[in-house]
């Protein structure tokens, strides 16, 4: 009796993905989509190239943590003007989800609050000590918390993009190099 391997995680996302993923006729398609159609269907934005794979991680992570909501679109919106890769940047996009997002606002918030130096000692008592005295949580938020998130997403967003891009133009010439050495070798003399 023959036993059928269950395919790994790798292949069953890439099922996954390939099913879901819209086609480019499906979006023709779209009746939203039609009167910019021509625009976010050109195939210069769907090719993957050195210089758009690289914008598109850029972007994706800029959207993906920036736009709490219509994150694709976005993406795809802001992909024209920069000739970025749209299918790049709406995968990206998922770098914030249910999981990372608690994760990446904290993390903002500390990044924020040691930047803007919120509890840092003032005339009379640290802020914090002053806030809670005020009038609670909504002061709170509003004075400390939301300044100190929004500077620390921006820092994040800056440095995860930056690094996003040199990481995929650096990936993406190593797996030019090292295409070329393996055509080279196998090639015979």
């Amino acid at each position: 009796m023959i036993v059928a391997e269950k395919p790994g995680l790798f292949t069953r996302v890439s099922l996954w993905w390939q099913r879901t993923m819209p086609t480019r006729e499906s979006m023709e398609q779209n009746r939203l989509l039609r009167p910019v159609a021509h625009r976010v269907l050109a195939p210069a934005l769907w090719r993957f190239t050195r210089r758009s794979v690289p914008r598109g991680v850029a972007l994706g992570m800029v959207t993906g943590i920036l736009f709490p909501v219509a994150q694709i679109p976005f993406s795809a919106v802001l992909a024209l003007p920069i000739r970025a890769n749209i299918p790049t940047a709406a995968a990206m996009t998922f770098i914030t989800n249910p999981f990372t997002t608690p994760f990446l606002w904290v993390a903002a918030y500390w990044i924020g609050q040691q930047v803007l130096h919120l509890d840092a000692q003032v005339p009379g008592a640290p802020i914090a000590t002053q806030v809670a005295a005020n009038s609670g949580w909504l002061h709170w938020l509003f004075s400390v918390a939301g300044p100190a998130t929004i500077v620390g997403l921006f820092i994040i967003t800056v440095t995860l993009a930056i690094l996003g891009y040199a990481v995929a133009a650096f990936g993406w010439r190593w797996w030019i190099v090292r295409k070329w050495r393996h055509r080279a070798h196998a090639q015979p003399k």
